[in-house]
């Protein structure tokens, strides 16, 4: 585990997954259709448990500058900026449980934000490597 600091808000735009995580690489490939193409765009999970304890998961795109999506079925999210307990996997499609199980190790942090959320970042589309991280108090 190590600590990453976001140091600036990221806005982005995103579709909720109606099923999780059944329907989680769906609702990606559908929000990777709405947005135009662009290697530089970072790609986010965003999940945490709603009022009865089901998980809530976002699939989540970075909005750029030259971005327009006031006319999709898109919404908008900011992942604020703080301090994260993280870690790394490297290729997460070799096995399916190890970001469910990286993020059981994280939330047991003892500085977990209790309002915070479970942030999966891929520095692209394409990767098949996360950064798994969950907001820590100062």
């Amino acid at each position: 585990m190590e600590i990453i600091s976001i140091p600036n808000n990221i806005a982005v735009v995103f579709l909720t997954a109606t099923n999780f995580p059944m329907d989680v690489p769906n609702t990606y490939e559908k929000l990777y259709s709405i947005i135009p193409v662009n290697p530089n765009r970072r790609f986010f999970g965003i999940s945490h448990p709603n009022e009865t304890g089901a998980i809530q998961y976002k699939a989540a795109a970075e909005i750029l500058p030259s971005d327009n999506f006031e006319n999709t079925e898109l919404k908008n999210f900011t992942i604020e900026k703080g301090e994260f307990v993280a870690s790394y996997i490297v290729n997460h499609f070799k096995d399916s449980k190890c970001i469910g199980d990286t993020f059981e190790k994280l939330l047991k942090h003892p500085k977990l934000d209790p309002k915070g959320y479970c942030l999966e970042v891929y520095k692209n589309y394409s990767d098949v490597d996360v950064h798994c991280m969950a907001r820590i108090l100062p």
